[in-house]
């Protein structure tokens, strides 16, 4: 009895391994939030979107590219024209530095009070 109860399970266990049940779960969980999710195809809905990112984006008046289009558009201007690209690029680059320059301290000073807090617990 012993015997078949253990040739039943190998059997199984084998059978399981085949099909290979954790990919099977994985594929059957991803095809149920694909059918269940709500995606909105409506193209005005995506401009709208593409409009509203592009305002956060561009909040600042930095001069610098922000998107891969304006990189890509700006990168065909001075394609013929090496010494302004570097120019271009160093005065990018300096501006990124200076504005992540004025935006580090404060970050740093909220994260010292937030240790700070919390040690002193």
């Amino acid at each position: 009895m012993i015997n078949l109860i253990s040739k039943a399970f190998s059997h199984v266990s084998s059978l399981l391994n085949r099909l290979q049940v954790k990919q099977l779960v994985t594929v059957v969980l991803i095809g149920f939030l694909v059918l269940t999710t709500n995606i909105n195809t409506d193209r005005s809905s995506n401009k709208s979107l593409t409009r509203e990112l592009d305002r956060v984006v561009h909040q600042d008046d930095a001069d610098r590219p922000k998107t891969t289009g304006e990189w890509n558009r700006e990168a065909r201007k001075t394609e013929d024209a090496p010494g302004k690209r570097v120019e271009r690029i160093a005065k990018e680059s300096a501006e990124a530095v200076k504005q992540w320059g004025s935006v580090y301290p404060d970050t740093a000073k909220r994260s010292a009070d937030s240790v700070d807090e919390n040690t002193n617990r």
